[in-house]
């Protein structure tokens, strides 16, 4: 586990840069889903989206999945500021939402942008070999429960373990509190099951960044469980998992997070 402190973060270089003259263009709003579930078919439409961001004049593009953050209750399809025009292809998702749902759709929409992802990706530029998930609070907790359960893209016929590399910023490892209180259960009480990113730890799972704020400043011992992960996924034999606290930043750490996502992207689409 290493801390890194805000004097580093500002020295951290962009690792992606734009080249000389390179275009980006962004396609909208493109559905996800080939059927629709009747009794959702409306909400479903408006919700299942993502959004395309890549460069035009370049191939085998690493890709980023973006999942947006919200406790699973709230939030919109957005490019954080820091992945724009970084030599990287951004897809940013929007899912169904609490209380029109209840898990475990917020997770089967992830899976099923994620597996579009993968079917679809060639025909913008990217490389399905090089495909990164990732997202902040909800979306990194979906990011870590479409890579550590494989059973959500296997579905799609994917192998979870094609992911390149999944980076939650601040996700719940254990059960989401929104799950959580869909069930009756206190935001206080802690729980690992099968919505459980911890309940999933095995030795064969995608490289793994994990970020989260200051100990001290995170909310709900995001860090603490994140750190609990982190050591399970050692002792179960993982060979490739780092976890990141970034002091002087707590749950709202995205933009000095994003230059770390970039590093790793890089390092791992080399290998």
């Amino acid at each position: 586990m290493r801390r890194f402190y805000l004097l580093f973060l500002l020295l951290v270089p962009m690792v992606f840069v734009k080249a000389q003259g390179e275009q980006y263009e962004l396609v909208e709003n493109i559905n996800y889903y080939d059927t629709l579930v009747e009794s959702q078919e409306n909400y479903q439409k408006e919700r299942c989206k993502l959004d395309v961001y890549y460069p035009k004049d370049m191939t085998k593009v690493p890709v980023v999945v973006w999942f947006h953050g919200g406790g699973l209750e709230g939030g919109e399809k957005h490019i954080p500021e820091g992945l724009k025009e970084k030599g990287v292809l951004v897809v940013t998702v929007n899912y169904r939402l609490h209380p029109k749902v209840k898990h475990p759709v917020y997770i089967e929409d992830a899976a099923a942008a994620v597996a579009w992802t993968f079917k679809n990706i060639d025909k913008y530029n990217g490389d399905k070999n090089k495909i990164f998930v990732t997202g902040h609070s909800a979306g990194g907790y979906l990011a870590s429960m479409v890579g550590m359960d494989k059973n959500y893209l296997s579905k799609y016929n994917i192998d979870a373990n094609q992911i390149a590399g999944l980076i939650p910023f601040s996700g719940h490892t254990i059960t989401h509190f929104t799950i959580r209180k869909e069930r009756g259960i206190p935001g206080t009480q802690a729980v690992i099951d099968k919505y459980a990113p911890l309940y999933h730890v095995r030795k064969d799972a995608p490289p793994m960044l994990l970020i989260t704020g200051n100990r001290e400043m995170e909310m709900l011992g995001r860090y603490e469980e994140t750190a609990y992960f982190y050591r399970m996924m050692k002792v179960v034999g993982h060979l490739d998992v780092e976890l990141m606290e970034l002091d002087g930043y707590g749950h709202n750490m995205v933009y000095p997070a994003i230059p770390l996502l970039l590093n790793f992207v890089k390092e791992k689409s080399q290998e």
